[in-house]
């Protein structure tokens, strides 16, 4: 069931909050469903968080409603009773459902009350910021999440002071007025996970060249290596540019080659891996090779094998999440250092090597990166 700002108005109404709310009053408005025959509907009404429960089954039973309040449950509150019965009731018909309305005591937790104030940052990035006491309840530093602020209070915080990487640099391969290509060392970030990471990224050298999402973490971003993956990665210096490339990226119209070295000597000397790819729910983060995956395909030809290692080239004709390195290890050839899926060495081998693209200008690049010395040495020894 769709709820949209004037079905709020007239709950609001029918549960007597207001006598007549403004949708303009009405914001952050979120559906999730905390059971298999319910749905919960969470919103502001003038900045005051409120959980709506559409339920069949509730009957009324406030220990079942308190159930499907989530991250309400930790707040005092109450679900209102509907005020046009004599005795005491709380669901209210709407539109031929059974609606609940759950309204937070004035006290609210001092991090749910800054995430709905300052949505920027995510709500643990702000149990991580009071923590680290940056956050301040009537001139007193407060380091508890969980504690119980109102409207009537100060709250005060301290910006996390942005770290100068400007004396950081990355290896230019190319740069014109649209695009720049640069070689990632393994261990840097792509970019920023969430605002409060300081670390040197590729976006944030990125930043000193492009005019894209500069109010962003991912100005110029328009692809991705993981951290631990080196290699060539281009990104855009206009917004024109940004959307030519995203463009090639999203129609798989680039060519990507990658070079990895992996565990044991693979017999065969090319093959295509086309394993479906999905999220691995018995280890959040990872991926698995499984039926019923999205479709990915990737083409290997073996360049070298010794006694423990084979280095092999990598051309993935999808682009899923840890697709090289989970099909990889799905025939039981893991890249070498890779801690998630195989195991821990002095880095991950695995490298882009080019990259393939159409620029803004029209003309077709091929941008490489030399191989790091580290992969020949180990492939050569026995």
């Amino acid at each position: 069931m769709k709820i949209y700002k004037d079905d709020l108005t007239r709950i609001l109404q029918s549960f007597a909050v207001a006598d007549d709310p403004k949708q303009g009053d009405i914001d952050q408005i979120k559906s999730s469903n905390p059971s298999s025959t319910n749905q919960a509907v969470d919103f502001r009404f003038r900045r005051r968080p409120y959980r709506l429960i559409i339920d069949e089954d509730a009957d009324d039973n406030l220990e079942y409603l308190r159930q499907q309040l989530g991250e309400f449950v930790e707040d005092q509150g109450d679900f209102l009773r509907n005020p046009k019965e004599a005795f005491e009731t709380y669901g209210i018909p709407y539109l031929g459902k059974t609606i609940y309305l759950f309204q937070p005591s004035s006290a609210t937790r001092l991090d749910v009350y800054l995430t709905a104030s300052n949505p920027r940052y995510s709500r643990s990035s702000w149990q991580k910021l009071i923590k680290q006491g940056a956050v301040r309840v009537n001139g007193d530093v407060q380091q508890t999440p969980k504690y119980p602020v109102t409207t009537e209070d100060v709250i005060t915080f301290d910006e996390p002071e942005a770290e100068s990487h400007k004396e950081q640099t990355l290896p230019i391969i190319y740069m014109d007025d649209q695009v720049i290509v640069v070689n990632k060392p393994a261990g840097v970030l792509t970019h920023a996970k969430n605002p409060l990471d300081r670390e040197f990224t590729v976006a944030e050298f990125f930043r000193r060249y492009t005019t894209v999402g500069l109010e962003s973490d991912r100005p110029g971003i328009v692809h991705r290596l993981d951290r631990d993956t080196s290699g060539v990665i281009i990104g855009a210096r206009t917004p024109e540019a940004f959307e030519y490339l995203k463009t090639q990226f999203a129609d798989r119209n680039v060519s990507k080659t990658y070079v990895a070295i992996v565990e044991g000597d693979i017999s065969e000397p090319q093959m295509i891996i086309d394993v479906p790819i999905a999220r691995n729910m018995a280890r959040p983060g990872s991926f698995i090779g499984k039926i019923g995956g999205k479709p990915a395909q990737t083409k290997l030809r073996v360049l070298a094998t010794n006694s423990h290692f084979s280095e092999v080239e990598l051309q993935p004709k999808t682009g899923r999440t840890h697709q090289l390195r989970v099909h990889l290890a799905h025939i039981g050839h893991p890249i070498h250092g890779d801690r998630l899926y195989g195991h821990a060495a002095d880095r991950l081998y695995l490298h882009a090597l080019s990259l393939e693209i159409t620029l803004p200008t029209g003309e077709l690049q091929t941008f490489t990166s030399n191989l790091p010395p580290e992969f020949s040495k180990l492939i050569e020894q026995e």
